[in-house]
């Protein structure tokens, strides 16, 4: 049956297309270039496909030289440090053995970097992050670029990493593209739990031992954490987006059905490349593809780093969209999920309520999803609805269920947690942000005062030991943008002002850095555009200047007079040690180039 579409709905997307117009044409033009232009190893020469195959067992090379078979790429981000991706370890050989059955080739075409924001949270290291994304891109389109492949398999599930391998990928958009996902460990030590020590540690209450043996409780296994941060939101947009196969993003690990999703996936590439089926992925991702993301990551509360990934993921196809189109969108969105951090439920429960498919099935229900859209199954998303199951070795889809397992965790349209989405743009004086408010309780929405200035997060933890900070205040932490230091996440911020609204004090946030993926209760507006070494007006506050923040009305202003502002000196700090150590100096050129957080906070 299909869904009439909700006009506001259709009103944004036709808003977005129109914007859109010149930008996607230009892309599309590029693509079709590229199709037409044939692809992979008809135009490569002999001495160029000698050396493509060299390694190649003599069955593959007898595969390879004829133009019957189609040759696949995969490209992963594989590593054995990060969990999410360590079970990408045997998908290889899985996806070249279910190949070679069906006659087709499996070639590994690259690896792309993958780091771990859980490891390098507060370090150095965590500036290196966001400009990782695009050097996943970069790298997918080096792996991409021998022109040897009919279609590509993506191997990737974390924050920059998902995001980096869609923008590679979309510059071979003439190619039909599968992401494969790897799924989340098994649920450990509760998140409530979790947090708690976390909060009591910042309170000095319990030590590092203690501390210690709590996140490794968590974090215990193979699989993506079991939060729904930036990993967990990267799932459900392939999936919502029509990337993945129906259902499969949240299988864990090590499952029977786990590797037999990952089978299906080769035998649906390969099906549809034979039969000139499958779309290509530039036609899977559109302007309603796009909507449909959004839509679904406001309907979860999914993570605010998406607020950034969106633009540039879209940009890449040649789509524009900005903070306005969110915040427009979670207006009509409902919010259907309670998953931690905007509730006690972990992504397994998630899944077991109903997960994904349960989801679409309900957005689609109230008219806030395009149905009409290409997938990697095929056409139309009604088929998201469904969900798989192992029988006889088989994996076959059958509808998903027709009420919520646990209305606690996840909700029918008819029924949401909250009638808007969990997401809000920021607009006044100060320049523009983004607030995810889907955690943060009504009486803390609205927060108007004093400023203490802070130029890195580090600051603000040193007067909180010293018991300094015991008073309402906002929070402002600045040179944390694109171009100061990389806009690492400052989620050392977390517990310390959690503590700090829990003994009563009114408390919130306004930088021009990120959060984490699994921000919560504090009212905190991020990604401030423009940044202070853009000359934002954030680069002028001072101690004392009062702060209006106000989540319903969607404004942030600076309540100072504007004639004393223009009188001010906007005084940099030293950045000089943001270029040197872990790395950082081999990317202060790319810093000097980036685009703001709106834009997308990329070189491209």
């Amino acid at each position: 049956m299909k869904s009439v579409v909700d006009q506001r709905l259709q009103t944004i997307t036709e808003r977005i297309a129109e914007r859109s117009r010149d930008s996607r044409k230009e892309y599309m033009t590029r693509i079709e270039r590229a199709r037409q232009a044939g692809v992979t190893r008809k135009q490569l020469s002999c001495g160029n496909l000698a050396h493509g195959f060299a390694a190649c067992s003599s069955d593959s090379k007898k595969r390879l030289i004829g133009d019957d078979a189609p040759n696949f790429a995969i490209v992963s981000a594989y590593n054995e440090m990060l969990s999410a991706h360590q079970p990408y370890h045997t998908y290889p050989e899985i996806i070249r053995e279910a190949a070679h059955e069906l006659g087709a080739e499996v070639q590994f075409a690259g690896g792309v970097p993958a780091m771990c924001d859980g490891v390098t949270q507060g370090q150095d290291g965590m500036e290196l992050s966001l400009l990782s994304r695009d050097v996943i891109a970069m790298s997918t389109a080096i792996a991409l670029s021998h022109n040897m492949f009919d279609g590509i398999f993506c191997l990737g599930v974390c924050d920059k990493i998902v995001p980096g391998l869609l923008m590679g990928a979309l510059s071979f958009g003439h190619l039909p593209t599968i992401f494969v996902p790897a799924g989340p460990m098994e649920t450990g030590l509760s998140n409530a739990d979790k947090a708690k020590t976390r909060q009591l540690y910042s309170e000095g209450k319990v030590g590092r031992d203690e501390l210690l043996e709590s996140e490794s409780k968590s974090y215990h296994s193979a699989g993506t954490c079991t939060f729904y941060g930036t990993a967990n939101s990267n799932q459900m947009l392939m999936e919502i987006m029509g990337l993945h196969l129906p259902g499969s993003s949240f299988v864990n690990p090590g499952l029977p059905l786990r590797d037999a999703l990952t089978r299906a996936a080769v035998e649906k590439l390969n099906d549809g490349t034979q039969a000139d089926q499958l779309a290509p992925l530039a036609n899977v991702i559109s302007v309603k593809t796009i909507v449909n993301g959004m839509v679904g990551l406001l309907a979860t509360g999914g993570s605010t780093n998406h607020s950034i990934h969106m633009i540039a993921m879209a940009k890449a196809a040649g789509i524009e969209i900005d903070w306005q189109d969110l915040s427009d969108l979670s207006s009509i969105v409902p919010l259907l999920c309670r998953i931690y951090p905007n509730g006690n439920a972990d992504i397994n429960h998630f899944h077991a309520a109903g997960g994904v498919p349960f989801l679409v099935q309900e957005l689609l229900k109230a008219g806030l999803l395009h149905e009409d859209v290409r997938t990697v199954f095929g056409e139309g998303l009604q088929a998201y609805t469904q969900e798989p199951f192992l029988l006889d070795g088989v994996v076959q889809w059958r509808p998903c269920p027709a009420e919520s397992l646990d209305s606690n965790i996840l909700r029918p349209s008819c029924d949401p947690f909250s009638p808007e989405g969990g997401m809000a743009l920021l607009k006044g004086g100060m320049g523009r942000a983004v607030i995810k408010i889907s955690a943060v309780k009504e009486q803390h929405r609205k927060v108007t005062a004093p400023a203490i200035v802070f130029n890195d997060q580090d600051e603000l933890g040193r007067k909180f030991e010293r018991g300094e900070l015991e008073r309402d205040f906002i929070a402002v932490i600045r040179y944390q943008g694109p171009k100061a230091n990389g806009m690492p996440e400052l989620h050392k911020l977390t517990p310390v002002l959690g503590v700090l609204q829990d003994r009563g004090f009114k408390v919130a946030l306004v930088t021009d850095g990120r959060m984490s993926g699994a921000s919560g209760k504090v009212p905190a507006a991020i990604h401030l555009s423009p940044e202070a070494l853009d000359g934002g007006i954030i680069s002028v506050v001072r101690d004392g200047d009062v702060i209006a923040l106000d989540a319903d009305a969607g404004t942030l202003e600076l309540l100072v007079d504007d004639k004393a502002l223009s009188q001010r000196i906007r005084a940099v700090p030293d950045l000089t040690d943001n270029n040197d150590g872990m790395g950082r100096e081999l990317f202060t050129k790319l810093r000097s180039l980036i685009g703001s957080a709106e834009d997308g906070a990329s070189v491209f």
